[in-house]
């Protein structure tokens, strides 16, 4: 019976060692024991140049989940993949883990997807000098006050008519100056 199991990879290998083990199974023929492979990924949205770009992010970096019948060829197959260092468990034994918990961590992509996306990731922080890109302060040049990433904007302090004003802005609208 198949199970999921959790297997260590080399971080920023996840998508090679869930191809390497999927090629290697139907190259011995163990395919029917291999069901499914996993990498664990969310969406996130970024503020780069100006713009919201989505981007799929791993949130378990370094990990990959497996659907396995556990036998000794599948153990063996999947523990000489190149860029794995071995299962999740006590003592080098592979660990299954729930159904409800991989279905958890699977889900959360999908949910991720289906939601708005919250995660917000900018280029800039709280002290940092930024350009104002578009709006009525379009090319002025300001300090990062605070950030609110709950509504996705930016308190600047800017300098009009030389005297300092604080004004509310949408993560998009500004830049790190360089």
């Amino acid at each position: 019976m198949a199970r999921w199991y959790i297997i260590h990879a080399y971080s920023g290998f996840e998508g090679k060692v869930r191809d390497a083990i999927m090629a290697e199974a139907t190259r011995l023929g163990l395919d029917r024991l291999v069901e499914q492979i996993e990498v664990p990924t969310e969406t996130v949205t970024e503020a780069r140049r100006g713009k919201k770009i989505a981007v799929e992010r791993k949130f378990m970096p370094g990990y990959v989940l497996a659907k396995l019948d556990m036998t000794d060829q599948v153990y063996h197959l999947v523990k000489n993949t190149p860029k794995v260092t071995g299962f999740l468990g006590s003592m080098g034994k592979p660990q299954a883990i729930s159904e409800s918990e991989a279905t958890r961590m699977l889900n959360s992509k999908e949910e991720a997807a289906a939601a708005p996306k919250t995660k917000v990731k900018v280029d800039y922080e709280i002290g940092d000098a930024v350009k104002v890109l578009e709006g009525p302060f379009a090319s002025f040049n300001g300090t990062v006050e605070s950030l609110d990433f709950d509504k996705s904007k930016v308190s600047v302090s800017v300098s009009i008519f030389g005297r300092a004003t604080p004004v509310e802005l949408n993560f998009e609208q500004v830049e790190r100056s360089k």
